[in-house]
């Protein structure tokens, strides 16, 4: 009875580890470059809100359990909520065709509203976070310039200028979302008891280490008074070319296969167990 309750133990303990690393990184777009920082918040007292978005691809059937994502806050400034959206690309959920207000495209933009979302005050989503570098400057920034004037569109403002803050990697778990193959973007939003929170670029293409996909579309962004279009941070406003963004997104694997596994392991054990007591 001794060895076989030995030998439960030690299935529980490898079907636990299996459980623990068998997350798999589905989609990674590397470390910051240092190139740009764009504003990301939902909408709180005194701010609006800011969403930026940049995409990924799934060739297959995909659970999202968690992720990553890095970006800048001031030093003293304390994170108070985090949300995550994932959006279809236009003209998924979106009208079409596209409302009066005037942008340069909406071609490869994400969707006018997000389909599903997670965030710390749903108590749907946890997350922890590592300092990368107490000082990381990015070259520029969007925060406020976020319009367009004109017809056609003049979004054009060359960003608002290098910003230096906490290098902050976000490391997020959440109640999983079952996502077909198809192409969408992921949008992280952090409230700060101070300050904006500013998403760090990473580079395009995707550089070695990270999980290259074609096509690779560009970081967008909008704010409450540009809703429900979007602009291209690299394109329409900063003239500097498209971006990615610094990001990870982890599947989790299938329970059936974690318990299968521990089922297999455990007959091979009372097995071997038999053929030793005959």
């Amino acid at each position: 009875m001794k060895l076989l309750a030995i030998s439960i133990a030690l299935v529980g303990f490898c079907v636990c580890a299996l459980a623990s690393k068998a997350d798999n990184v589905v989609v990674n777009t590397g470390l910051p470059d240092g190139k740009i920082a764009t504003a990301s918040q939902p909408a709180s007292p005194g701010k609006t809100e800011i969403e930026s978005a940049d995409d990924f691809l799934l060739t297959q059937a995909t659970s999202i359990s968690g992720g990553t994502f890095i970006g800048l806050i001031p030093a003293g400034s304390i994170v108070e909520s985090i949300t995550i959206e994932f959006y279809h690309v236009f003209p998924v959920d979106s009208t079409n065709p596209p409302n009066p207000q005037v942008v340069p495209t909406r071609m490869n933009s994400p969707s006018d509203v997000e389909f599903a979302d997670r965030s710390t005050t749903s108590s749907n989503l946890t997350f922890t976070t590592t300092i990368l570098n107490p000082s990381f400057t990015a070259s520029n920034s969007v925060v406020n310039g976020i319009h367009c004037s004109g017809s056609p569109p003049n979004c054009f403002t060359g960003g608002e200028g290098p910003v230096t803050g906490r290098e902050v990697e976000f490391e997020f778990s959440i109640d999983p979302e079952s996502l077909p193959a198809d192409h969408y973007f992921f949008v992280p939003q952090v409230e700060l008891s101070d300050g904006t929170f500013l998403w760090l670029s990473a580079p395009k293409p995707i550089a070695a280490g990270g999980t290259p996909f074609t096509p690779d579309l560009q970081t967008w962004i909008r704010n409450s008074n540009l809703d429900p279009n979007w602009l291209r941070v690299g394109t329409d406003i900063t003239g500097q070319g498209p971006f990615n963004a610094s990001f990870s997104l982890t599947s989790a694997p299938e329970p059936s296969t974690l318990l299968l596994t521990g089922a297999g392991m455990l007959g091979l054990v009372l097995k071997r167990r038999k053929r030793a007591f005959r």
